[in-house]
C-alpha cells in the first residue's frame, strides 16, 4: 500500500506512519510544512503548504496512493479564534483539497477527527450519533467530517478520543496538562518517576470523562479502515472503557508502578494554558465503538491493556506487539 499521510510528523500522525510503515510495510510520503524530523526512517517527505491547493494536487498525482490519511491540524487554539479565515483553510480547506486529490489518484480518504465533535453531555456517543460541538475546533473538525464525507468518493472518518502514548519524532511533549486528556498520563509518569507530586485538574469547565485510546491502537485502526475497501463512513479509534481523568491517572500509577499517594486533585491552571475558561469545553465525551465493532470485526482493547502496551513503548522505544 502506497499512504500518504498529512501530519505525519505529529503526535498521532507519527504513530500512523510508523504502524503504516513497520507493522505493516506500506510506503508512506509525508508533506511537512516546519518540522522535518534528522534522518526519517520508514518513509519520505517533502516542504509543502498544505493551503496551496495547486501544489497539494500536483504532490499526490506524483505520490499516486492508494490512501490519503489527513491527521494534520492548526494545533493552536487562540490562532484558531483570531484568526477565523486561516482556521477553516486549515481545516475543512485542506479536507476538500484532499478529497479532490484522492478522487484524481482513486485513493481512499480517512479524515482523522476528534471526540470533541459532541458537546459534551453526549455520553457513549457512537458513530451514528448527530455532533454538537461547542467550541471552535469541534466545528472546524465536524464541518471538516462533513467535507471528506460528502466530497470524496471514498472516504471515512477516524475519531480519535483522549490519546495517551509515544510521540515518534519528538522527545518531549508540548504541554503538561490541558483542558482535554492529551499528554495526560505521559506528564503523570514522567513527573511521578522524577520524584515529584503531579496535581490532576478536575472542575466542571473542562473534559473530565472520555474513552482513553493508545495513539499506536488508533494507527492500527486507521490501518485497518484503510485496508478494507468497503470501510467508509465514521468510525471510533478508542478503548473499550470509559473514565475520569482521576481514574486514569489512579491507573496509570498501578501499570506503570507508580505510588499513587503522589497524586493530589487541583483546579485547573488558566495561565498555564491559555485556553480553560476562554471557550466552551465538553465535559464527558466517552464514546462507543458500536458500528467499528460491526464493520471492522475489532474489538477494543480496556484502558488497562492500552496502559500497560504505553509502557512497553516507553521501555522498549518500539511498537508493542498486538
Amino acid at each position: 500500500m502506497r499512504a500518504y499521510v498529512t501530519g505525519g510528523t505529529g503526535f498521532v500522525g507519527s504513530n500512523i506512519v510508523k504502524v503504516f510503515s513497520e507493522r505493516h510495510g506500506a510506503t508512506v510520503h509525508c508533506p511537512v510544512h516546519r518540522f522535518v524530523p534528522a534522518g526519517t526512517p520508514g518513509f519520505s517527505t517533502e516542504r509543502l503548504d498544505l493551503l496551496d491547493d495547486g501544489a497539494v494536487q500536483a504532490s499526490v498525482d506524483e505520490f499516486d496512493p492508494d490512501v490519503i490519511v489527513h491527521s494534520m491540524i492548526l494545533n493552536d487554539f487562540a490562532a484558531m479564534y483570531t484568526d477565523r479565515d486561516l482556521a477553516w483553510r486549515s481545516y475543512v480547506g485542506t479536507t476538500e483539497s484532499l478529497a479532490r486529490a484522492a478522487d484524481r489518484a482513486e485513493a481512499k480518504l480517512i479524515l482523522v477527527s476528534t471526540d470533541w465533535v459532541f458537546d459534551g453531555t453526549q455520553p457513549g456517543a457512537d458513530e451514528d450519533t448527530p455532533p454538537n460541538p461547542v467550541n471552535l475546533y469541534g466545528v472546524l473538525k465536524m464541518a471538516s467530517e462533513r467535507t471528506a464525507l460528502l466530497s470524496a468518493e471514498r472516504a471515512a472518518v477516524a475519531r480519535v478520543s483522549a490519546v495517551s502514548g509515544m510521540h515518534w519524532l519528538r522527545d518531549s511533549t508540548p504541554r503538561v496538562q490541558d483542558g482535554g486528556f492529551g499528554y495526560l498520563v505521559t506528564s503523570i509518569v514522567e513527573a511521578l518517576e522524577a520524584g515529584e507530586a503531579f496535581a490532576v485538574w478536575e472542575a466542571d469547565n473542562i473534559n473530565m470523562v472520555a474513552s482513553p485510546s493508545l495513539a499506536s491502537e488508533c494507527a492500527e485502526v486507521i490501518w485497518r479502515i484503510a485496508a478494507d475497501a468497503s470501510a467508509t463512513g465514521v468510525f471510533h479509534c478508542c478503548g473499550a472503557d470509559s473514565v475520569g481523568r482521576m481514574e486514569l491517572a489512579r491507573l496509570a500509577c498501578e501499570v506503570f508502578d507508580l505510588d499513587v499517594a503522589m497524586l493530589a486533585s487541583t483546579a485547573p491552571d488558566t495561565g498555564a494554558t491559555g485556553a480553560v475558561g476562554e471557550f466552551p469545553i465538553p465535559y464527558d465525551t466517552s464514546l462507543a465503538v458500536r458500528r467499528t465493532r460491526e464493520v471492522l470485526n475489532y474489538e477494543p482493547p480496556g484502558v488497562r491493556e492500552l496502559l500497560a502496551r504505553f509502557r512497553t513503548e516507553r521501555s522498549t522505544g518500539d511498537l508493542a506487539g498486538r
